[in-house]
């Protein structure tokens, strides 16, 4: 299983949320940058992938909403999808 670890201090804005996602996750070049097209290839994800989420509170400090709509994302793509496992490590 790849385990991928999720920095929410290197996630300030959405542009550096969105770039750390695409680089941590090995998201496809066509990735729309946008939760709804990370749930969409999270969802398609065919592989065991661990996802670990540090600094959660860095992460809504800077980007509030957002920052609590991309976990409920990472969750749910996560329930949706058998091979995908997260958590919120600290």
């Amino acid at each position: 299983m790849r385990t991928v670890t999720l920095d929410g201090a290197l996630m300030q804005n959405k542009e550096q949320l969105h770039a750390h996602l695409h680089a941590q996750l090995d998201l496809p070049d066509y990735y729309g940058w946008n939760l709804d097209a990370l749930y969409d290839a999270l969802t398609a994800y065919d592989k065991p992938l661990d996802i670990r989420l540090i600094n959660r509170f860095e992460l809504v400090d800077s980007l509030g909403r957002y920052g609590e709509a991309l976990i409920r994302t990472l969750e749910d793509a996560a329930e949706e999808n058998d091979r995908i496992r997260f958590r919120v490590v600290k």
